[in-house]
């Protein structure tokens, strides 16, 4: 659903975080690094390890962002993924039983690793705004429904993900500089987005600023950060320990 850079730039912090700012307009880039220092700046960021969130009321998702280890336990379908988003390689347990064919681990797998980089997505966008491949351009400042003025900045992707097609509109309050909407296009040459939404309540969360908020489309629920979790929460299907579950 949206643009599959996350799992690239994980992989690229990892060796230094490199940007290249070459396709990107200076002022561009002057804000994302705002963004990035109001969020907490890129050294908490970074130092940053285990992530939950509750994606929508669909499922729930816990990250290892050091080792690129998921946990997610999607309710509708009674599925629990247990992926290591840098190898593609995990374990799946579906409606109570654990899956054994090679086809169908692989599969799911990769299923996984698509809902961890869609969800990761919508709640850790404003880091995101330097990531490899991506192409920054400032369309100046354009004044919100509640009255506030917003920088905005486009995103626009090359040669990188599932779909470089797609395209964001991203608003960043005057003041605050933090990201407070973002527009979605399927494709960079839509007119309309296909989603639009506000990004609000931005609360600390060990050292980072995260917003769980996005407007009519509801919310990114029971976020939390710790510095330590049990390995087994990433590789054992019993119940995620007291203390973990939100």
């Amino acid at each position: 659903m949206f643009h599959k850079t996350i799992l690239l730039s994980f992989i690229l912090v990892l060796s230094n975080g490199l940007f290249a700012q070459n396709t990107s307009d200076a002022k561009a880039v002057e804000i994302a690094g705002q963004v990035m220092k109001a969020m907490g700046g890129q050294k908490n960021w970074d130092k940053t390890r285990f992530v939950a969130w509750t994606f929508f009321d669909r499922r729930r998702l816990w990250w290892d962002k050091h080792e690129g280890l998921v946990r997610i336990e999607s309710f509708a379908d009674s599925t629990t993924y247990l992926v290591n988003v840098v190898s593609g390689t995990g374990s799946v347990k579906r409606k109570g039983v654990v899956m054994e064919h090679p086809d169908s681990i692989a599969k799911y797998v990769n299923r996984g690793k698509s809902i961890w980089i869609n969800d990761s997505y919508w709640l850790v966008m404003p880091f995101k705004l330097t990531d490899p491949g991506v192409t920054l351009r400032h369309l100046g400042a354009e004044k919100l429904e509640d009255g506030k003025t917003a920088d905005v900045l486009q995103l626009t992707f090359e040669n990188v993900g599932d779909t470089p097609e797609n395209r964001y509109k991203v608003y960043v309050d005057q003041s605050s500089r933090l990201v407070v909407q973002w527009d979605y296009f399927a494709k960079a040459s839509d007119a309309e987005p296909r989603i639009s939404n506000t990004w609000d309540n931005y609360k600390r969360y060990g050292k980072v600023l995260l917003s769980g908020e996005r407007g009519k489309r509801g919310k990114l629920a029971d976020i939390a950060v710790w510095k330590k979790m049990p390995k087994e929460v990433f590789t054992s299907f019993e119940a995620v320990p007291a203390g973990f579950q939100k």
